[in-house]
């Protein structure tokens, strides 16, 4: 059986979440997508971001939502076919309304840049070339 996987993010606004994501590029499983949460679809038949507003989210943790304006739990790492789609998707992010709260990173073989989500969850874009890989 194939594993699929699926990121649970609280957000503030669905609505404003989804037109961010959007704006970006991504869709949305309309079965699982009602008032309280959507299935983004990073990669079809294998990554997911379901984004549940936080009293549905609340409802699958005892702990506390941590604010991610002020703390960082978990980056999100999604992988681009090139460094110009790296720049490319920024760009888009940029203009949806989300933020770069770094430099982009270029370590020869990987090029990185980071945002934050509407929300503030911290994700980064990046591409990786393997073959450029330093040997240690």
């Amino acid at each position: 059986m194939k594993k699929q996987l699926f990121v649970n993010l609280p957000v503030k606004d669905l609505q404003k979440s989804i037109a961010f994501f959007t704006a970006l590029g991504f869709d949305f499983n309309p079965k699982f997508t009602d008032e309280n949460a959507t299935c983004m679809i990073i990669e079809e038949d294998a990554s997911y971001a379901m984004l549940l507003v936080e009293p549905f989210f609340q409802k699958f943790t005892k702990k506390a939502i941590a604010d991610a304006k002020q703390s960082t739990e978990v980056i999100v790492s999604i992988s681009l076919e090139n460094k110009s789609g790296v720049d490319a998707f920024m760009e888009k992010v940029v203009a949806a309304g989300g933020s770069e709260p770094r430099e982009a990173q270029d370590m020869g073989f990987m090029y990185q840049r980071s945002f934050e989500d509407l929300d503030g969850h911290a994700w980064e874009v990046f591409y990786m070339d393997e073959a450029d890989m330093p040997t240690q």
